[in-house]
C-alpha cells in the first residue's frame, strides 16, 4: 500500500470519528483540537479530509466502470 494511501485513509478515518462525536455528543474534536471551526487549521483538517475522502472513492468509481 503506498504512502498516500495511508495517510488518505488515516485522514478519513479521524474525519469519520469527528463526525460520529459531532452526531451523537455535539463535540467537534477537529476544532477543539485546533482552535475553532473557523481557525485556519481546522480548516485545513477539514480540507485535507475531504480531499483524502475523494482519493479513497476514485479506485471504488474505477471497479465500479468496469464491465463485468
Amino acid at each position: 500500500m503506498k504512502i498516500l494511501d495511508i495517510v488518505t485513509l488515516l485522514l478519513v478515518i479521524v474525519g469519520g470519528i469527528n463526525w460520529g462525536l459531532v452526531g451523537a455528543a455535539q463535540f467537534d474534536l477537529v476544532a477543539t483540537l485546533f482552535g475553532g471551526q473557523d481557525a485556519a487549521l481546522a480548516r485545513l483538517v477539514y480540507v485535507l479530509v475531504a480531499l483524502s475522502a475523494l482519493y479513497q472513492i476514485l479506485p471504488l468509481l474505477r471497479t465500479a466502470s468496469r464491465p463485468g
